[in-house]
């Protein structure tokens, strides 16, 4: 090789070769992190649907429960557990659970149907109550039709299943009216309808409502007696009309009236239907009464026949 001119300072070039083996770009960490959250992911689906295959209706009720509770946890130790106020001022909130300041916020729904039975009998009661109002519906028109007197009011007498029980309306009509013009006196064949209602409901254990419905109609200025004073005292007059049927006074559960506040047509406030008597037979539940043996073993028998 030919030396270069003396003076001549050009650096030498140097050429550096790198092999790359292949496998470098796959040790790194991002992927496995993916790959172990792919892996966890498949193994709560498949866990899911072992589940869903494994368990019955019941069982997949308390799985789901237990992840979504719907019960409110009370805290433990509350005021006054340990020391004067358990270690919290005597402005905290507490958490008992019947506390005022519990009241507004949280609530717990409890099903329409829940009787607290885990047998199902409380269940099987209310079957046979509805059953026994059922009869009992047929059992008064029967004793209407045989009246002669009473067989053009069968038309007059409407019932109706309510949350709170069966409730028969006596409701006026253009040819009928319960009490006298303006005022609380039954007319002779009002008062024998309601001792054939009395004598119907007589041997039944559940406790008797009675409410009074007017019209709209006011009264002339000066008056002292209004809708109100008028629907309450029809319903009293009511109640005294089922005594003389047999009716016991612990029977009655409450008597009230209610004006035209509750009015049978709404689109028409002078229709004479609007006025009316609601006597409602109280389910056990909705009139608070314990369900001792007696009622259960009456219950029963009804449903037996």
């Amino acid at each position: 090789m030919a030396s270069s001119p003396k003076g001549d300072n050009q650096r030498p070039i140097i050429i550096k070769k790198i092999i790359d083996d292949g496998h470098g770009g796959h040790h790194g960490g991002a992927w496995k992190v993916a790959y172990a959250d792919f892996v966890t992911a498949m193994m709560a689906f498949f866990l899911l649907m072992w589940l869903l295959g494994a368990t019955d209706e019941d069982q997949r009720k308390a799985i789901a429960d237990y992840f979504a509770p719907t019960l409110i946890e009370m805290k433990q130790g509350s005021a006054g557990s340990n020391g004067p106020f358990g270690g919290e001022s005597i402005v905290a909130r507490d958490d008992y659970p019947h506390a005022k300041g519990q009241s507004g916020t949280r609530t717990l729904t409890i099903p329409k149907d829940a009787t607290g039975s885990k047998d199902g009998s409380d269940l099987a009661l209310r079957a046979a109550e509805q059953k026994r109002f059922d009869e009992l519906e047929k059992e008064i028109r029967k004793r209407l039709q045989m009246k002669s007197e009473l067989r053009q009011l069968s038309e007059n007498i409407k019932f109706i299943r309510t949350t709170e029980g069966l409730r028969i309306e006596v409701v006026d009509a253009a040819d009928f009216a319960m009490f006298q013009l303006s005022s609380n006196r039954l007319v002779p064949r009002a008062a024998k309808l309601l001792r054939e209602v009395a004598g119907a409901i007589r041997d039944l254990p559940n406790a008797v409502a009675v409410r009074g419905h007017t019209d709209s109609l006011p009264y002339a200025s000066g008056k002292t007696m209004n809708n109100w004073l008028l629907s309450a005292a029809r319903a009293e007059a009511t109640r005294q009309g089922l005594l003389a049927g047999g009716l016991t006074e612990a029977r009655f559960d409450k008597i009230e009236g209610v004006s035209d506040r509750q009015p049978y047509n709404p689109e028409d406030a002078a229709d004479p239907r609007n006025r009316r008597m609601s006597i409602t037979l109280l389910t056990q539940a909705s009139s608070g009464q314990a369900v001792n043996q007696e009622v259960k073993d009456l219950l029963k028998s009804s449903s037996a026949h």
